[in-house]
């Protein structure tokens, strides 16, 4: 501490170096005066939002809203801290407009730093984390106690109809999605019908049996062809049984009759032959006939599968719109609406005021013992005797040539009237 090591010392010191301190703890209580009036107060408003689970149990209806809430919120967040988004509300609400300084880019970035989003995760149902969001707070730090408070309300208001928003429209979208789906394998299905029907014409193949049924076909037409066949014979034989000893009216007449049935029975046989033999050659080409069927029949297999799980996707994606659309699903509710603070959260300005004066005096004592190291000198017989061992007899203190003459004009006028009072007693007693 230099010459300083008592508190007698520091007393004297004090007595030195008064005027030093003195001025610069009236400086400094000056300037923190002008400081604590000059800084701004911030207040501090926050509302605080439920993560509503849904109503329904998703064993039982899900949602088609994929993602934890921990990320779609997190997605509302980054919408909300965009620039657009801090510019309409900065106008809607005019923050800032006291800092005509300041570019609009700037404003952005103060309200962005001004405003905190923080979610609180739901608890853990055994080791996995979900990714659950059970509580989010929107804070806002802001000049004024009011526009804290709007502010505030004005984000979880946009927080929640982004959120609802934004499963609304992915379900409407996963169900606009699997409703053209349906309706893209419908009409492909309807087009390999109308191939199918096309190439049944085509071949002939427009009763149902296919290869069987004309192989059953054949089957039968032979048959029939043999029982003409038996016929044929059968009048032949008749016809040249004929008794031609009658008379001639009566042979030809039978003879004529045998013509006509043998042409008839020979025309049937005609008829029956040719489809027989069109059968026949379309037996020859059933295998290629068989193979182009079977892919069709393959190709509807899978256009009906993919039907099938289209449907039974779409019918979810239905339920899952009718969930939202009814607000049965994941929902987010103020349970702490934002208020207007009562207090600053920042320090008052009488507190700031008395610790710029108590630095103020800190700063003084301290630039007076810096000036008391710049001298390092024995100013008393106390720091004689401590730094040097040396007990002293006579401590004449320094007086300065003014102070010397006026002490010894004083005496020699003492004297002097002492004098004179003197030799009048003497004068009294001999008179």
């Amino acid at each position: 501490m230099g010459p300083i090591y008592t508190w007698q010392d520091f007393l004297d010191m004090t007595r030195r170096r008064l005027v030093v301190i003195l001025l610069v703890i009236i400086l400094g209580c000056i300037g923190s005066f002008y400081w604590a009036m000059s800084y701004v107060h911030l207040y501090e408003s926050s509302e605080v939002i439920q993560v509503e689970q849904p109503k329904i149990n998703d064993e039982l209806a899900r949602s088609t809203v994929e993602g934890s809430s921990a990320r779609r919120l997190q997605l509302i967040q980054q919408q909300l801290m965009a620039r657009a988004s801090l510019e309409q509300i900065i106008e809607k609400y005019n923050i800032y407009s006291n800092l005509t300084a300041l570019k609009l880019s700037e404003k952005v970035q103060l309200l962005r730093e001004s405003v905190s989003i923080n979610g609180v995760a739901a608890a853990r149902e055994g080791f996995e984390d979900d990714g659950t969001i059970s509580v989010l707070t929107i804070t806002v730090q802001m000049e004024e106690a009011q526009l804290a408070r709007d502010v505030a309300h004005e984000f979880a208001e946009q927080t929640r109809a982004l959120m609802t928003a934004q499963r609304r429209e992915q379900t409407e979208q996963t169900l606009a999605f699997f409703e053209q789906q349906e309706q893209v394998v419908l009409d492909s299905i309807a087009s390999l019908e109308a191939e199918l029907e096309t190439y049944r014409l085509e071949n002939d193949l427009t009763l149902e049996g296919g290869i069987e049924f004309r192989m059953n076909e054949v089957a039968q037409l032979n048959e029939a062809i043999l029982g003409l066949d038996r016929e044929i014979i059968s009048v032949q034989l008749a016809r040249t049984q004929i008794d031609r000893t009658g008379r001639a009216s009566t042979v030809e007449r039978e003879q004529r009759e045998l013509d006509a049935q043998l042409q008839t029975l020979t025309q049937q046989r005609s008829l029956l032959d040719a489809r027989r033999n069109g059968l026949q050659e379309a037996i020859q080409g059933s295998p290629e006939i068989q193979r182009t069927l079977t892919d069709f029949e393959r190709r509807m297999e899978q256009l009906r599968a993919q039907l099938e799980v289209i449907s039974t996707r779409r019918n979810e994606a239905q339920v899952g719109f009718n969930l939202e659309r009814g607000a049965q699903g994941e929902q987010l509710t103020t349970i702490e609406e934002a208020r207007v603070p009562d207090y600053p959260i920042t320090m008052s300005k009488k507190k700031r005021a008395i610790m710029g004066a108590v630095a103020s005096t800190g700063l003084a004592f301290i630039i007076a013992w810096l000036l008391e190291l710049r001298r390092p000198v024995i100013r008393s017989a106390r720091q004689m005797q401590r730094e040097t061992g040396i007990l002293p007899v006579v401590s004449i203190p320094e007086l300065s040539p003014n102070y010397q003459s006026s002490k010894w004009r004083a005496a020699r006028e003492k004297r002097r009237a002492a004098g004179q009072a003197g030799r009048a007693a003497r004068m009294a007693r001999n008179g």
